[in-house]
Formats: structure tokens, sequence, C-alpha cells
């Protein structure tokens, strides 16, 4: 195994532990108040992994290396899809004191004024369907780059991509933790075209979750439900750098990512402060997962003695 090799395989590693971090995260916080598991809605997600497994077992077995690469990437992020948001579940549920009013705060300092912008919007419908629609593709823009990447043969980009994924999702949910919040939340009965946002669908299971009515996880429809900051803009601009290495794809993919960071706040119940703090975390997660992913040649790790 060469030094690239090598390299890659660190990333690669290091997303596994992450995921099992995530794991030992879930059951230490869950220990007190602990969750059960819907049996009937686990079905399909574990037979879902189980299908990523086998294929990426065939893939070794059979030496595709793209096969192998897709499956396992894709397994990743299924898993920590699944760890993050049943995390999530147990650190809402420890409560704390809300931080809506300190959000809508800072929003309002830096003269946001989310009541105006959601009027002009409802007078826009075709508007509203772009950025509706860009908002909640943010899973097809993942089955795209891990696919694309995987079939440019692009394997350190697409490692690099999905450590960068999961090391900045587990450091959001751990962040939401210590700032709780219901979401920036507006009734959509107000308007006459303007979509109800995810944070106004999840009121009550954050509710729930929060006064303990909710302890049953079904892995079948399970929500994101972290406000601050917004992984959604953390993983649209990771896309956004994933797709600059695929050039017949890269504008329009990138635009498309780019139209989700701006419908992140109104779709997702967002504070332009939760997105704002969402991209500051990918660029540090791309730059570690990069400085991992570099060769260790001999000539690199020597250090110079003093004499």
């Amino acid at each position: 195994m060469n030094d690239a090799q090598q390299a890659i395989d660190r990333v690669r590693t290091f997303a596994w532990w992450l995921i099992v971090a995530m794991l030992v995260a879930f059951v230490s916080i869950s220990q007190r108040d602990p969750f059960t598991l819907d049996a009937r809605g686990a079905v399909f997600p574990l037979a879902g992994l189980a299908t990523l497994a086998a294929a990426l077992w065939l893939g070794k077995r059979l030496r595709r290396p793209r096969l192998s690469l897709a499956s396992e990437t894709f397994l990743q992020m299924t898993l920590f899809t699944m760890l993050g948001v049943v995390l999530a579940y147990a650190i809402a549920a420890r409560g704390g004191v809300l931080w809506d009013d300190r959000l809508a705060a800072a929003d309002r300092a830096l003269g946001v004024d989310w009541p105006a912008i959601r009027a002009l919007l409802d007078h826009l419908p075709p508007l509203i369907w772009l950025l509706g629609l860009a908002y909640h593709s943010l899973v097809v823009q993942m089955i795209v780059a891990i696919v694309a990447l995987s079939h440019a043969g692009r394997t350190s980009v697409l490692r690099i991509t999905v450590g960068a994924a999961i090391l900045s999702g587990f450091a959001t949910i751990l962040v939401s933790g210590l700032f709780p919040a219901m979401g920036n939340v507006f009734d959509p009965a107000a308007y006459r075209h303007l979509w109800p946002s995810i944070a106004w669908l999840e009121t009550g299971l954050i509710g729930g979750l929060r006064d303990g009515s909710i302890r049953v996880v079904d892995l079948a429809a399970m929500m994101g439900i972290v406000t601050f900051p917004s992984f959604h803009a953390t993983l649209a601009l990771i896309f956004i750098w994933a797709f600059g290495h695929l050039p017949r794809l890269a504008f329009p993919a990138q635009c498309w990512a780019g139209l989700t960071i701006v419908a992140t706040p109104v779709f997702g119940g967002h504070y332009a402060v939760d997105v704002l703090a969402g991209l500051a975390l990918a660029p540090p997660a791309i730059i570690l997962m990069r400085r991992l992913a570099r060769p260790i040649t001999v000539a690199s790790a020597l250090v110079r003695v003093p004499v």
C-alpha cells in the first residue's frame, strides 16, 4: 500500500471512529432517560443498511473498487444520519433554557427582518418552489456527490467530503445541546403560498422530547431537529467544495447547493445566525480532513534536531 492510499485510509478510518463515538455519546447521554426503538419502523432502515453492507462485501469480493467506495460511503453517511438524529433527540431530551429570544435578537442586530422577507416571498410562488425544492434536495445532492465522485475515481475527494460531513455534523449536534432552540417558527396559515418550515413541523416533536412524552425512536420517520448551528448550511457548503472537483457538473451543482443555503432559513426554520454558524463549521472540517488525507512521506516526517 503506497503513502497516498494509506492517507486516504486514515480519513476512512477516522470517519468510522466518529460514527462509533456518536454511538457511545448516544448511549451515555440516554442512560438516565432511555429511548426505545419502534420495531416496525426499524425494518426498512435496517434492511437498507444490510443491503449497503452486502454491496460493500460484493465490491471487495469482485475487486470492484468503485462499487466498494460508493457502498462504504453510503453506509457511513446512512449510519451517521441515523445516529445523528437519535443523538440529537437524546440531547434535546435533556432540556435546558431555550435560546430563541437571543438568536432572534442576534438576527435583528444583523438587520434581518424575517416577517418582511416571508411576506415578500409569499408574493413570489415560483421562487418559493425553486428555493423549497433546493432545500429539500440535500439528500439527492449527497447521492449525486457520492455516485459522481466514486464513478470519476475521485477517492480522496469523496473520503474527505464524507469525513468532513460526519465531523461537522457531530460537532453541530454537540453544540446544539449548548444552544437549544425551537427554531425560527412561523405559522404557514398566515401566508397564501409559503410552505410550512421544518421547524414548524417539528414543534410537537421537540416539545415532546423536552417534556418527556416522546421516548420512542422511529427510524422510518426521523427528523433533524437541530436549530443552531444549521447543518443544512454546513453540508451544502461541503458539497459546493466537493462538486468543484467534477468539472462537468461543478457549475450547476454548486449553484444548486448555493440555493440550498439561501433557502435554509425560511424552509428549515432557521435564524440567520444559525446559517452563519453552520457555514463557519464547513471550512475547518474540510481542512482537517485534507490534512489527514495528506501522505506522510519520509521527507515530511523528518524533524530537524538542533545541534
